[in-house]
């Protein structure tokens, strides 16, 4: 058996961290058995569905590195796989189930529904267990899906096991409203069948949906696909992950400076393991490791911070040069115009500086922002560093030091500057961080010998007089 597995995202909003985790499952697992990892839009959504966001899933997915064998924007033998190119075909499912006895029109009104279902209610069963096929045959409305009332649905769920649904808990559902719209419990099935989809993970949320497309299935003659129900995703306060947790949507994540690998090895890590210890990993031991019986059934905490750190380990672990040409875009953006070459030959100065203390790509455009323009304090560093007895000597000391140094790099920065601190005798912090703030305009930048190599000494000194003035008032 080749395995073949989908994704079936929604564009109705943007693609969310949850679905992502699910895609990057399933393209695992087809990726470990050589198998075919399908994209397929559930779009019946009409007023919901957007090609905006159908667009935004696709680069969502290509930025993680997803790359899918058939589906929307490859093709394949199904068609588009849009759901909303396939209505003819539910509806001609529909037919066939109805003409087989398994399933039935159905045109009570909605009074007369609420009705059973208050008397269910009253019995205290199953909501829909008296909405079952009237004596009445009629040849319009919606489609409903006869359940057979005394068999239950059993099946071995690859994550938790044995799961067995009672017949009386599944009311007859409609498959197909009475306007011709496929519910989404026969869009999935059918397409599942069409598609030979052999096995089936997805969130755990829909495991109540599971049985109803098991019975769809057996209604069709197909055979049924393994399934799969992944953990839910929760934030650190144990909650149901949503946006108060930060961002959901994987192209926030893109967008804020996060590199694929990072947030592809982060994503695999909730709910499965590569072994006990391992926390990062290439894509391709991922893929030689991966199974879906290997995955947790316990729920899988999405934590921000880890996510944070392990960005920043990859960004440091990037080589320099390929670091220097992603973070080009994000130093540009934060001086708001395109470096020249000289400006450029800057910033590689201390480039492998700012690599160490960067863990998301804006951050090396914000370290260095000074080297390029004329800035305003940071008003918090000021007000910390700049208001405390002594600093307005040190400023005018080093500026007097400095421009006595002949050769402008480093290390004879360094040496006149920690000259300067041991006659005065102060230590490094209260000596050097007001250099730091009049400087830079911050507390938080590149070393400091190194960021006033990178300026240079007209501009070194400039800042230091300014500085100098601003606190003269």
């Amino acid at each position: 058996m080749t395995v073949r597995v989908r994704v079936a995202p929604s564009p109705t909003g943007h693609l969310h961290v949850g679905t992502a985790r699910a895609a990057l499952f399933n393209w695992l697992y087809a990726r470990h058995h050589g198998g075919t990892f399908i994209l397929r839009i559930d779009d019946t959504d009409r007023e919901r569905s957007t090609a905006a966001y159908e667009e935004d899933i696709l680069d969502s997915l290509r930025w993680l590195g997803l790359d899918w064998d058939e589906g929307v924007g490859v093709g394949g033998p199904h068609g588009d796989y849009r759901q909303s190119s396939r209505y003819e075909r539910y509806q001609q499912a529909a037919a066939d189930l109805v003409a087989s006895g398994a399933a039935y029109y159905d045109n009570r009104s909605p009074d007369e529904l609420e009705a059973l279902r208050r008397r269910a209610e009253e019995e205290h069963l199953h909501p829909g267990h008296y909405i079952r096929r009237p004596e009445k045959a009629v040849a319009e409305g919606a489609v409903r899906l006869s359940v057979p009332p005394d068999q239950p649905v059993v099946f071995e769920d690859l994550v938790r096991g044995k799961i067995s649904f009672e017949a009386r808990d599944i009311d007859d559902f409609v498959i197909l409203r009475s306007d011709g719209t496929p519910t989404y419990h026969l869009a999935s099935t059918v397409d599942d069948v069409d598609y030979d989809i052999t096995h089936v993970a997805r969130g755990e949320d829909l495991l109540p949906s599971t049985p109803k497309h098991i019975l769809i299935t057996r209604a069709l003659g197909a055979g049924e696909p393994g399934y799969a129900h992944l953990p839910l995703l929760f934030g650190t306060d144990g909650k149901k992950l949503s946006k108060r947790h930060g961002a959901e949507s994987l192209s926030t994540y893109r967008d804020e400076g996060y590199l694929p690998d990072a947030v592809f090895n982060y994503l695999s890590l909730l709910g499965w393991s590569i072994d006990g210890d391992r926390t990062i990993f290439t894509r391709d031991e991922a893929i030689a490791a991966f199974d879906l019986i290997d995955v947790s059934r316990n729920p899988a905490v999405f934590d921000p911070d880890k996510l944070s750190w392990m960005n920043g380990e990859y960004i440091r672990a990037t080589d320099p040069e390929e670091f220097r040409a992603m973070a080009r875009p994000h130093v540009e953006a934060a001086i708001g115009r395109s470096l020249d070459e000289e400006e450029w030959s800057r910033f590689e100065e201390v480039s492998d500086l700012v690599q160490e203390r960067t863990r998301f790509l804006p951050e090396a455009g914000e370290q260095v922002v000074f080297l390029f323009e004329d800035f305003e304090y940071d008003q918090a560093a000021w007000d910390k560093v700049m208001a405390k007895d002594g600093v307005p000597g040190i400023l005018k000391t080093a500026q007097e030091r400095l421009a006595a140094v002949d050769d402008w790099a480093a290390a004879d920065i360094e040496a006149v500057l920690r000259g300067m601190l041991e006659e005065m005798g102060l230590g490094a912090a209260k000596g050097l961080q007001p250099l730091r703030v009049a400087v830079t305009g911050t507390s938080v930048s590149p070393p400091l010998f190194e960021s006033l190599a990178a300026l240079g000494k007209e501009k070194t000194l400039a800042r230091l007089e300014q500085a100098q003035r601003e606190l003269a008032g």
